[in-house]
């Protein structure tokens, strides 16, 4: 991540430093040797701070141990232990980032209001400036004036966008748009969808649809599915994406609006009780303020250890 990104998510995330790494130094700090009471309270804050119950657990297991190992005495020892295994639990696969080296459709779905159709402009314009071939597709047909806020993103990020009529189906936009990536030599395929609430069928019905035509037309292309994710949502965001998870078989988290909660853990809960990496975030309102997930950055500004 560019040190300028770096400073700006550092500044972001000040309401989640807040929560997470000052809560905890008061646990560290206002305790003097490591006992039971000590442990459950540690435990308690973590899961305060939207670190989630799975994420907790292991890290929780992790520092017992280690601090029997080390023959610990002092909480104040344990800090950084904490923080270590926190980095660990979001260690990103090395398979993260393949798709990168290929032809690619990525496919953003989520529900309205997570910063969905904003993210998808963002990203145009990141890949754009990887030196990526981009098309967009506007596959959010529902949504009054959808099209014509994504065609607003796709102009700022500089890349041409696939639309419909207002209110057609969805996937005849994704058929559209699949083959004039192919016409066109498109590296970069991004494909906006409807925001839906997880408990419509039908609609989980059409993303299957979506999915369908994309196997079918790019079988060698490489496939991603994110879904876009509220920051500020906490454990209502984890929740969504459970949903999501069957359907669309989620291979990435975009993460947004960091910049305006004490939420920010929730990145950590994500990754481990879904098991899916987070790969991008976003920290503004602006085409500039989005970037590949760096999970060491994402610690080191919460803990500001560097």
């Amino acid at each position: 991540m560019a040190e300028g990104f770096f400073k700006r998510l550092k500044a972001s995330l000040s309401k989640t430093r807040s929560s997470v790494s000052e809560n905890l130094d008061n646990v560290f700090y206002g305790n003097s040797e490591i006992d039971e009471d000590f442990y459950e309270e540690l435990e308690e804050r973590l899961i305060m701070a939207d670190l989630g119950i799975a994420a907790t657990s292991r890290i929780m297991d992790n520092l017992r141990r280690q601090v029997e190992e080390q023959k610990l005495r002092q909480t104040a020892d344990c800090r950084s232990l904490l923080i270590e295994n926190i980095r660990e639990q979001m260690a990103m696969p090395p398979t993260a980032y393949v798709f990168l080296n290929g032809r690619t459709v990525l496919f953003v779905i989520g529900v309205n209001g997570a910063g969905k159709t904003t993210s998808v402009g963002k990203l145009a314009k990141l890949f754009k400036n990887a030196g990526k071939n981009v098309l967009v597709a506007a596959a959010d047909t529902y949504r009054a004036a959808a099209t014509e806020q994504l065609a607003e993103w796709t102009e700022r990020a500089g890349v041409p966008i696939i639309t419909g009529a207002e209110g057609a189906d969805p996937a005849s936009v994704v058929y559209d748009a699949v083959h004039a990536a192919q016409a066109r030599n498109i590296d970069m395929l991004i494909i906006d969808t409807a925001g839906r609430l997880h408990n419509k069928k039908n609609l989980m019905e059409e993303l299957k649809k979506m999915n369908r035509i994309i196997d079918k037309e790019l079988p060698f292309w490489n496939h991603e599915n994110m879904i876009v994710l509220d920051g500020t949502t906490g454990q209502n965001g984890l929740s969504q994406a459970r949903e999501f998870f069957d359907v669309a078989k989620l291979s990435g988290i975009i993460l947004t609006k960091l910049d305006g909660t004490a939420k920010g853990g929730i990145a950590v809960a994500i990754v481990n009780e879904l098991g899916i990496p987070v790969k991008y975030i976003g920290i503004g309102e602006g085409i500039d303020d989005m970037a590949p997930f760096d999970p060491e950055d994402y610690v080191n500004a919460i803990f500001s250890t560097s």
